[in-house]
């Protein structure tokens, strides 16, 4: 069995689609592409697809990722622009790589979000950042199934700043003010979103955008707690490709005369 693991965006409108909606699109790319999936046993068999942290509905999110087992092998690029060919717009496949390591969810303990506040001007933002960032602990609320649970929205922020806003390329211009923040966050539980952060700072130092913020996720993998940075999830499986050594056969073939 050949495992393949992807990376996957929600861009635009698609942000707004529910995990479960996008496991019946790309069922649906599946079979379109006449991928040869493997499938669970039992009475009701399903292909086998493994997500891992999903991004919440609303958000966007370049740096979704997921894994299939296939019954054949296949070329893991040919394997992806069938599946790109097969999505809707906005729900992309951008990366597949063969899986030659382990513990794909255990590389995900950190995201990178990006939080586009409108009609907040960058002074207040950066106002509010520090005051943030100076906090010991800043408690937030969330309603939850079992009702209201109250956390610490602090603890799990790695960085939190305010970066230069260039309205000439945002993608939705306008004259009004707009801050935009960089977020870097653990994954732990409960998960801290961005909503609560953004919660937080509403706490903490009165900042309230008039209009809901624009969260989308730039990248998620293993955090580097030196430097605050967080690193590609795919990488050591591009590392361990490139370091296999190659069949004979394959080897003589590459270094023959034309």
């Amino acid at each position: 069995m050949q495992r393949i693991r992807l990376r996957y965006t929600k861009r635009g409108r698609l942000r707004f689609t529910s995990h479960r909606d996008f496991q019946r699109a790309f069922e649906r790319a599946l079979r379109r592409a006449e991928v040869p999936m493997a499938y669970s046993a039992g009475f009701t068999p399903h292909p086998k697809v493994s997500y891992a942290n999903a991004a919440p509905t609303g958000t966007g999110s370049e740096a979704e990722y997921l894994e299939i087992a296939l019954t054949e092998p296949r070329d893991p690029e040919r394997l992806r622009a069938l599946l790109d060919e097969s999505m809707p717009a906005g729900l992309d496949i951008t990366e597949a790589v063969e899986a030659r390591t382990s513990g794909l969810a255990d590389r995900l303990t950190a995201s990178v979000w990006e939080l586009r506040l409108d009609g907040v001007g960058p002074e207040d933002a950066r106002r509010a950042v520090d005051v943030f960032n100076a906090a010991g602990t800043v408690e937030v609320q969330r309603r939850t199934k079992n009702g209201v649970r109250t956390f610490d929205a602090r603890s799990a922020v790695v960085g939190l700043e305010a970066t230069e806003t260039d309205l000439s390329q945002a993608d939705r211009p306008t004259d009004r003010p707009c801050a935009i923040l960089r977020l870097v966050v653990r994954h732990v539980t409960p998960a801290v979103r961005p909503d609560d952060v953004l919660s937080g700072l509403r706490a903490v130092a009165d900042l309230a955008p008039p209009v809901p913020a624009a969260v989308t996720r730039l990248a998620q993998g293993l955090l580097d707690e030196e430097t605050g940075t967080v690193t590609d999830p795919l990488a050591p499986d591009r590392e361990a490709a490139a370091t296999e050594p190659q069949p004979a056969g394959a080897t003589a073939a590459a270094t023959a005369p034309a």
